[in-house]
């Protein structure tokens, strides 16, 4: 049976695809296009490997200078949840590399220790008669991780990461890359270094890397993320058509989806840019059906109080089951642009942690609709003046002055003495599961805001006292209208931020934002 299904799929493969590239379904690649990309990376800040910004920069690829690497995506996985997540990709998978394969890309199919099953074929010898090239750096069967360019993966995958219940046996269940993604009598085949002679032969400088696993194959295979940029091509990985051989039983104990953008991000600092498949199909980025965590987008930009580094430990540690935090990080500056604002099409709860930026006006115009449309804000101590720069903006830049007014009903002032400290009280229930023994005589150091009065809807759950002075000012408030809920957290030094119970009031107030929990 194994045989006739072998035969059936050659005679495909042989005969039937070319009507693919005949004047019923030819397409033809676009003369000289170009695929406008954006490309999503992490930039380490002042050589600080916990701080990094994030980095959006634009660029365009010659589709004929451009391969499409698709990595192992087989027609069956021994887990059973990585082959329902292979299936429910593939489609889209199939689309993307149509597009591309369209606009004049190679496509290279790379369904690793399937090849006897393309055995003669026209793309499997398009790949196998590529010439050797010599290269300065070896090329390597496997790729594992290199702890001179990269920290460990941010995931404990020493399991096999099987996320499935039960558990699946661990065999070589694969023999064929699934069906569901077109190959063309052009593409290629192969599951070695010819991918990489392949490319020099065509005269291709970059390349596209989509497929499974972010943390295995698609890191380590030899015509995968770390061999190819060790061999000088410009890569970018497709962070949606990709998935993750991750168990949320293990560190850092999160949801299955959350391992992957951690992963995600891994490769966007240490190796290589990311995409979203929207790029080239419009629309929006492929998400799996059963990831249905809602999206928190965290806008950063101040330096005092080392938001962006606490603020991802947060994130992983109180967040990461349930929550798919997303990052616009910046340094701080007086004005300048936030890369990544333009997530906030997709959020459901925007927080923001910046210190007197002026924006350009369209980023203004976007965080206002956001808020008119009365979508969650949750403001982080220095966003009570994130919007009031203080100097003469250049032309394009926009400011909000009145943001504490106008927003979070508040009226900053200032801070106490900077030697002073701050101890917090609890006014309404809500924080009523938290145990603030520990923490109710330790003096905590973001010196206490001024922000009184606040607006008469405000609801005061978390006040603070300031040592010495005895001055009491709110800490945490929130407004309920019609239109949503506002709320604001002026704590967040990175010194109190490592207290578990300080962790548990921002994630709390989170979970209120999102309707996760009611207001006691």
């Amino acid at each position: 049976m194994n045989q006739i299904l072998r035969i059936t799929s050659l005679v495909m493969l042989v005969i039937i695809t070319p009507l693919l590239y005949s004047e019923i379904g030819r397409s033809f690649p676009e003369e000289k296009a170009e695929l406008s990309l954006v490309l999503r990376s992490k930039k380490e800040i002042k050589g600080d490997k916990k701080d990094w910004a994030t980095e959006l920069k634009k660029d365009k690829w010659i589709a004929s200078k451009t391969a499409v690497v698709v990595c192992d995506m087989w027609d069956k996985h021994w887990s059973d949840n990585a082959s329902v997540r292979v299936g429910e990709m593939a489609p889209t998978v199939n689309l993307f590399v149509k597009k591309a394969r369209e606009m004049g890309a190679t496509i290279i199919h790379c369904p690793s220790d399937t090849l006897e099953f393309y055995k003669d074929t026209p793309q499997r010898l398009l790949a196998k008669n590529a010439p050797v090239v010599a290269t300065k750096t070896p090329l390597m069967r496997w790729c594992k991780l290199d702890p001179t360019a990269e920290e460990k993966l941010p995931i404990d995958d020493t399991d096999g990461g099987d996320d499935s219940i039960p558990k699946c046996k661990n065999y070589r269940a694969w023999t064929r890359q699934i069906d569901a993604i077109e190959i063309y009598p052009q593409d290629a085949i192969t599951d070695s270094a010819e991918a990489f002679y392949l490319m020099k032969q065509k005269g291709i400088t970059h390349v596209l890397v989509l497929g499974v696993h972010t943390n295995m194959c698609v890191l380590g295979r030899p015509f995968s993320i770390r061999q190819m940029v060790q061999q000088g091509m410009k890569v970018a990985l497709v962070r949606d058509l990709t998935d993750t051989m991750y168990n949320p039983e293990k560190a850092p104990f999160v949801s299955h989806f959350t391992g992957t953008d951690l992963v995600v991000e891994h490769i966007e600092k240490f190796w290589c840019p990311t995409i979203g498949s929207n790029q080239i199909l419009g629309g929006k980025e492929f998400r799996f059906k059963e990831d249905k965590r809602p999206r928190v987008l965290f806008v950063a930009a101040e330096d005092a109080y080392k938001s962006r580094t606490w603020i991802p430990e947060f994130a992983v540690a109180r967040l990461g089951k349930e929550y798919q935090s997303q990052f616009a990080f910046s340094s701080e500056a007086r004005f300048g642009s936030l890369p990544g604002l333009h997530m906030l099409d997709s959020a459901d709860l925007l927080v923001l942690s910046l210190r007197r930026r002026g924006v350009p006006e369209e980023e203004m115009k976007m965080l206002k609709e956001y808020i008119g449309k009365g979508k969650p804000l949750l403001a982080i101590r220095t966003a009570t003046h994130g919007f009031a720069p203080n100097v003469k903006l250049p032309a394009g830049y926009a400011e909000w002055k009145e943001f504490d007014k106008d927003v979070l009903g508040c009226n900053y002032q200032g801070h106490e003495v900077a030697n002073s400290l701050t101890q917090v009280m609890p006014v309404l229930d809500h924080f009523k599961n938290i145990n603030f023994d520990r923490v109710k005589n330790e003096k905590l150091a973001s010196h206490l805001y001024k922000v009184n009065p606040l607006a008469k809807d405000a609801k005061v759950l978390l006040e603070g006292k300031s040592v010495p002075g005895g001055k009491i000012e709110p800490v945490v408030w929130i407004r309920e209208n019609p239109k949503g809920r506002v709320a604001c957290f002026t704590l967040g030094h990175f010194d109190e931020m490592k207290h578990e119970e300080i962790q548990q009031v921002l994630k709390s107030t989170i979970d209120l934002m999102l309707g996760k929990s009611n207001l006691k």
